[in-house]
This record gives C-alpha cells, sequence and structure tokens, in this order.
C-alpha cells in the first residue's frame, strides 16, 4: 500500500536474569519491527535507576566506535523499547518528541513503566475520571491514561489487581509491555487481544522477552514461547514466565488488518507465518474472479506487501508474475508526512515500474489495500502512460467502510474512498479497468482464524467493543446527513 497509513506502534521488553545488559536485545528487538513505526523511538532501562534514551525517526544504525557509548548511556539488566505512529495526540513536533514512549509515570512514591501499542476508545471517560484527582490534567496520549491508570489503582492492591481493572475499565486496543519501580518486567493484552504481543526465551532460558511481533524474537535468536492470550498478564521470572490470566469471557478479535499489511511477513500470527496467509489471499483471486483472471497477460505487485499475495495468484493460475516493479530501499520518506503538492513526486520516486515490460499487456496489479486511493490513482496513471492496455486492480484487504479506533490512523468516514463509493465507481475514480477485492470470507478463511476471532470492524462495520460500535454509528449517521467531521472520531466525539 503506497498511502502509508499511520501504523500499530511496536513494543519490545527484556529481563536478563544473569545481570546481563538487555540494550542489546532492545536495540535489535526494535529494529526488527521498525516498519511498525517511523515517527519516534525510545529505549528506558533500569539498573536500580531509569536510564532513558528517546529520539524521532527510525530507530538509528549504531556505529561499533559507539557501542560502548550506548551501553554506558542504558545500562541495566531490564529494559523496554518502543517505535511509534501516532494515532492520538497531536502530531506537531513538541506533541510527537513529547509523546515518544516508553514512559515512566509517578504517583506519590511509587513508578511506573510502560511501552504500549494500541488506541484506547473511551478517552473522554478516562480523562474525567483522572481529572477528579488532577483537575489540572491535561491530555497528551493514550499511554499516560493507561499508567496513570495502573498506579492510581496500584495504590489500592498489587500488580494484578490493577491490571485486572484496567482491562475492565478500558475500552479499546492495548498490547503493554512495562516495568515496576522494582525493575520487574510485565505485560499484558486488552480481553480481546486487538493486537498481538508474544513472549519467548534466549537459550540458556536466563533472558525473558516480549515483543510485538515473533520476529523481535527471531533477530535476538530467542525461541518463541507462546502469544499472550487476551485479558492475560505475565510477569518474568528466572524460572520463565508466569502467566495470569485475569479477564474470562471476551471474544477474541485480533486485528485481520495485521495479516494485509502491519505484519512483517516472517512473522508468525497465530499458527501461520504472515507469508503463507498473504500468498493465500493471491489464490482467493484466481477463485473469486475467475472472468477478470482469464483476461490477464501479467501480474505485478505493489512492494513489499503485495509480494506475497501476487507469488500466490501467480502459483494457481500459471499467469507470469512479471517483478518489474521494486522499492527504492533508500528513499525513505513516507507519503502522509508531505505536504499535497509533494506526494504524487515522492511516491514516483519510491516505486520503479520497468515499463517496457507492461506494453499492450492486460496487467494485474496486486496490492494490499485502498484506503483513500489518490495515490492508487497515480499508480494506475503511471501504468497506462507506460503502454499498459488493461489495469485490473487485485486487493487483498477487502473494502473499508468504516474507520478504525485501535490503533490505525483512519477514522474519519470522510477520508476512505469506500466508505462512499462501490468499487466499480473506486475503479472509474482511479482510472483502473476493474477494482476487485477479496472477499471478507476469503480474508477469513486464508487466516486459519474464525470469524469471531478476527476485528473485522472497518470492513464489516461491526466492531468489537461497544463505545465503538456506538461511535461508528453516530458518526456515519451525521456523515451522511453533511456533518463535516473535524478529526479522529474517538477524541472528537460527543458523549
Amino acid at each position: 500500500m503506497l498511502e502509508q497509513l499511520k501504523e500499530a506502534c511496536g513494543v519490545f521488553g527484556a529481563q536478563d536474569f544473569k545481570n546481563r545488559s538487555v540494550f542489546p536485545y532492545l536495540y535489535w528487538g526494535l529494529r526488527g519491527q521498525n516498519h511498525r513505526g517511523h515517527q519516534s523511538h525510545g529505549f528506558l532501562t533500569y539498573d536500580g535507576t531509569f536510564h532513558s534514551h528517546k529520539g524521532l525517526d527510525l530507530v538509528p544504525k549504531i556505529r561499533k566506535e559507539e557501542i560502548q557509548e550506548w551501553l554506558k548511556k542504558l545500562p541495566g539488566p531490564v529494559g523496554l523499547g518502543h517505535v511509534r505512529y501516532t494515532t492520538s495526540g497531536g502530531t506537531d513536533y513538541q506533541s510527537l518528541v513529547k509523546s515518544t514512549q516508553p514512559i515512566i509515570e509517578k504517583y506519590g512514591d511509587q513508578k511506573i513503566a510502560i511501552a504500549f501499542n494500541g488506541n484506547i476508545v473511551n478517552t473522554p471517560e478516562i480523562i474525567k475520571e483522572i481529572r477528579e484527582e488532577y483537575p489540572n490534567f491535561r491530555f497528551n496520549y493514550d499511554a499516560e491514561l493507561i499508567s496513570r491508570k495502573l498506579l492510581r489503582l496500584g495504590k489500592k492492591g498489587n500488580l494484578a489487581s490493577s491490571v485486572k481493572r484496567c482491562m475492565k475499565e478500558i475500552e479499546g486496543a492495548f498490547s503493554v509491555a512495562g516495568m515496576t519501580e522494582k525493575g520487574e518486567l510485565f505485560a499484558f493484552k486488552d480481553p480481546r487481544g486487538i493486537r498481538p504481543l508474544c513472549c519467548g526465551c534466549s537459550r540458556d532460558r536466563k533472558t525473558c522477552v516480549v515483543s510485538s511481533e515473533t520476529v523481535g524474537l527471531d533477530i535476538n535468536d530467542f525461541q518463541l514461547d507462546f502469544e499472550i492470550n487476551p485479558g492475560e498478564l505475565v510477569t518474568a521470572s528466572k524460572d520463565g514466565f508466569n502467566r495470569e490470566q485475569l479477564v474470562n469471557g471476551e471474544k477474541r478479535a485480533l486485528c485481520a488488518f495485521e495479516f494485509a499489511y502491519f505484519a512483517r511477513p516472517d512473522s508468525k500470527l497465530g499458527d501461520k507465518y504472515v507469508y503463507e496467509v498473504r500468498e493465500e489471499f493471491g489464490r482467493n483471486f484466481a477463485w473469486e474472479y475467475p472472468e477478470t483472471t482469464s483476461k490477464v497477460d501479467i501480474i505485478i505487485s505493489m512492494p513489499e506487501t503485495g509480494n506475497d499475495s501476487a507469488f500466490g495468484f501467480h502459483e494457481l493460475t500459471r499467469i507470469r508474475w512479471e517483478r518489474a516493479s521494486r522499492r527504492h530501499r533508500y528513499v525513505a520518506e513516507r507519503a502522509f508526512i508531505l505536504l499535497p503538492e509533494e506526494r504524487y513526486s515522492t511516491i514516483d520516486r519510491k516505486i520503479n515500474i520497468v515499463d517496457h515490460k507492461l506494453v499492450g499487456k492486460n496487467v494485474a496489479v496486486v496490492d494490499d489495500s485502498i484506503v483513500r486511493g489518490d495515490t492508487t490513482k497515480v499508480v494506475v496513471k503511471k501504468l497506462r502512460e507506460m503502454g499498459a492496455k488493461k489495469v485490473y486492480l487485485f486487493i487483498t484487504f477487502p473494502r473499508i467502510i468504516g474507520p478504525c479506533f485501535y490503533g490505525v490512523d483512519m477514522s474519519t468516514y470522510r477520508e476512505l474512498i469506500g466508505s462512499r463509493y462501490d468499487p466499480e465507481e473506486i475503479a472509474e475514480i482511479v482510472g483502473a479497468d476493474a477494482v476487485n477485492y477479496q472477499s471478507v470470507e476469503g480474508l477469513v478463511k486464508a487466516t486459519g482464524l474464525s470469524k469471531d476471532e478476527l476485528c473485522l470492524g472497518c470492513i464489516t462495520g461491526k466492531y468489537p467493543t461497544p463505545m465503538a460500535q456506538r461511535l461508528a454509528e453516530e458518526m456515519k449517521e451525521r456523515f451522511e446527513n453533511g456533518y463535516k467531521e473535524k478529526g479522529r472520531i474517538y477524541e472528537t466525539a460527543i458523549n
């Protein structure tokens, strides 16, 4: 997807029970997950005192001569790391700097540190609760709401009871890695497990880590032990992880977009690697659109999230997959951070397409999603100019018809082309001969999970949490009646 949504963030935490420095694990764990957040990065370690480093942009490369300086700056056998995109709070420079995670919150003589992935839906309700005790509290970002709530509850009980209350009282997606004031590593998920979070250990079983994706373990040569269950709290110990199921009975609702776009293809979600699921997406195209498929001369893909699906499409149909589209690896600018007049030229520079392969051909273009449609229009126009006879878009993620409340920055109906137009109309708008979306049923089957185990709110209009459902319905009615949305629904909605 060339439109580059602001993604769910990535977290990593580590504790070593031989008192070795965990910074190298944190560093590589974040480097392996930098695709989940380019706006900011942060490290926090503990050796009796908290030590922090935060910065904007990608996790930096560390030169050999700098290693000792970093180890000295971030000592300790326990720590957290975080990469972030903004889906709550401000996006100006000062707000981005202030909201970079991990964060430390204080309550009296208590402290807690967390790195958070997800998004809170009932933000106004929690802010109101906090302001009853802190009248001057000013909301900046979701992570501080979780940490403050943990501390306020913590004065009345232990960590488990505080986390359980958070699970009961906070609506939304939250996969959290944290440290107590004593340097103890813990992690937990919301009761529906909307965002991924897994646990693993070093081969000598003396280092325990938590990671948003399994690639964070792989890059450190750690073994995957388990995916944290929805509503589960885990704490690291010298004997491995202690697991405590705090909340039961809620339906699991893993974000389906993780399979199509967010997660790295070599990460594992459930019982399958993501690339295996994406290959199945491509095979589904042949089954679902046989008439259009019969007209296709060559397949190309939008790198890199379209590549695995293109392979699956090619594998089943035997239509040549012409790998004529390539991403410029070192053009790192993201379309969403540019002024509108700059967007198109940047997209044009990021992807190179070998033109002579397309002349006079009916081209199937495999991509993961269409959100706003503006950049898709640019790609189709470019293919036409290169001599493509017909352009058929095959989109692995079904048509997005509603906003996301759980950590993807597509929060208004106005910005979603799929909320206003059907596939035939979208094809006309972007200049394609056809837009072929994978069906919801095909997506679900490919993941290996049941429909009840996935969050499909943005493509079905049925959300896994009640306030999100209510807000979506209210805002859709207002939008259809001419209401001009002013920003993220969960930050501007009237309760």
